[in-house]
């Protein structure tokens, strides 16, 4: 067997630690009263109706619209994008075509403290027009929650529209490449708004044009060079937050008319939050008790497997968080929940594979490197297969059961979110186990057997002579 260095066990048992902790509680800190968050936690996770509640409204044309059907369904598609773009998966949403009305139900925000139901509908249901304006005159100027003025309603030499956001192909977030900590939204244009924007830039050149969402300036930049390739940038005080949150809008588009709210409530969940807090004990708990049962049964290689288990759970969590910002973030459901407890079941199964072979390996007279290299190539195979089969499951329950596809129809939307979530986070749980349980687990037992002080059979669960 190929030994790996000893120092490789404490540093990847580290890491895996010190990764599963920020994964699960994250890390953040406060300014005052204001908390900002470096890296999301379990605490910053989106969760279904059926776990914390959420919001009902009844949204109909304003100003006395009346709706086409092809309207209709264009404002539901447009807010279902809107929705699945902000990681809402756990969602209800009908069009009445006889009262001209669209029915939606969706969980609360995650950070949502106060669970105002008006404010919550604001995010989904805003006309969100985007227009560039030359210069950046306003009328007035109001105080944002986040301490910073906000300037509102061009003034007459602002007013011309030189192009609107229809001219916008998508628009995604991300981290500016020009000062750390900020971020800004990047927007790809279309081939008449490349054009348009070119034009724009090179009759604004030196100048500031400035770019508004609805009757609210965003940024006003100045204009350095003509701008050809169609990408442009909207830049301010954006955090990871409120730049997502705009460039779902954009990208969703403006809706075919704007919506008034006929009615609207508060949803109750049908677990409420103790009964979350008793399954978070009950989780804490089969952890504890899954941890001791490996130790005893399997010594060092059962040490080792709780590590990878807690890395499993770690990036598990991570997947759905939005730990990692290239991934959106994600409702969790109670079935979601169910695929998560479900893969940690697999990823437990696949160490006491891997620490079963071992000892068999023992019992045929290999020695310590001999036993340890063997019982880990012959448990590779039935992991994967196990695995895979589990991971097509997954792939298919996603693509059947998505936001958009052949059986919404027959199953509703309600059923598709529920079937999508636990389809979502079984994936993800199995790949964790892939990473951390078949992977690093290996490394650190190749790793940790060469350390002379626990190089005896029995702490790798054979006899108890030495190798």
């Amino acid at each position: 067997m190929k030994r790996i260095p000893k120092p490789v066990f404490f540093i990847v048992a580290i890491l895996i630690l010190l990764f599963s902790y920020t994964a699960i509680f994250g890390v953040s800190y406060y300014t005052g009263d204001v908390k900002h968050t470096v890296l999301k936690g379990i605490t910053d996770i989106r969760w279904g109706i059926d776990i914390q509640g959420g919001v009902e409204a009844t949204f109909v044309p304003a100003d006395d619209v009346d709706a086409t059907d092809k309207q209709l369904d264009s404002a539901k598609a447009i807010i279902e994008t809107r929705m699945i773009s902000s990681g809402i998966t756990d969602y209800e949403l009908y069009t009445d075509s006889g009262t001209d009305s669209i029915i939606v139900r969706f969980p609360w925000k995650e950070d949502e403290k106060d669970f105002n139901a008006q404010k919550a509908i604001e995010e989904i249901s805003t006309t969100a027009k985007l227009t560039f304006r030359p210069g950046n005159s306003y009328e007035t100027t109001e105080m944002g929650s986040d301490g910073n003025p906000v300037y509102k309603t061009p003034k007459d030499d602002t007013a011309e529209i030189l192009m609107d956001g229809s001219a916008v192909d998508s628009a995604t977030s991300g981290p500016s490449q020009e000062e750390a900590g900020q971020f800004v939204v990047n927007l790809e244009l279309t081939s008449e708004g490349a054009k348009t924007f070119a034009e724009i830039t090179e009759k604004y050149n030196g100048q500031i044009v400035s770019i508004w969402m609805d009757d609210e300036m965003l940024s006003a930049p100045t204009i350095k060079n003509v701008i050809t390739d169609g990408k442009a940038v909207i830049s301010g005080n954006f955090d990871a937050e409120s730049s997502a949150t705009l460039a779902n809008q954009i990208e969703g588009g403006a809706l075919p008319f704007a919506l008034k709210t006929l009615s609207y409530g508060e949803i109750s969940p049908t677990l409420g939050e103790n009964s979350l807090i008793a399954m978070a004990y009950a989780g804490i708990i089969a952890i504890i008790l899954i941890a001791l049962f490996m130790i005893f049964m399997y010594r060092l290689p059962g040490l080792v497997a709780v590590i990878a288990l807690l890395g499993q759970v770690g990036l598990s969590i991570a997947a759905i968080s939005r730990y990692f910002t290239v991934f959106n973030s994600f409702t969790m459901t109670l079935p979601g929940i169910a695929g998560i407890i479900l893969s940690i079941g697999m990823g437990v199964d696949a160490n006491i594979i891997t620490a079963e072979r071992i000892k068999e390996e023992f019992k045929a007279g290999k020695t310590l490197d001999g036993a340890i290299d063997r019982g880990t190539k012959n448990s590779l195979s039935a992991i994967i297969d196990g695995n895979m089969t589990v991971i097509i499951v997954s792939i298919i329950l996603l693509l059947v059961f998505g936001s958009t596809n052949i059986l919404s129809f027959i199953f509703g939307a309600s059923t598709t979110g529920t079937i999508y979530a636990f389809g979502y986070t079984l994936l993800m749980g199995v790949i964790s186990n892939f990473i951390m349980g078949v992977f690093f687990s290996r490394v650190m037992l190749k790793s940790v057997c060469g350390i002379k002080a626990v190089r005896r059979k029995g702490l790798f669960g054979g006899g108890k002579n030495n190798e």
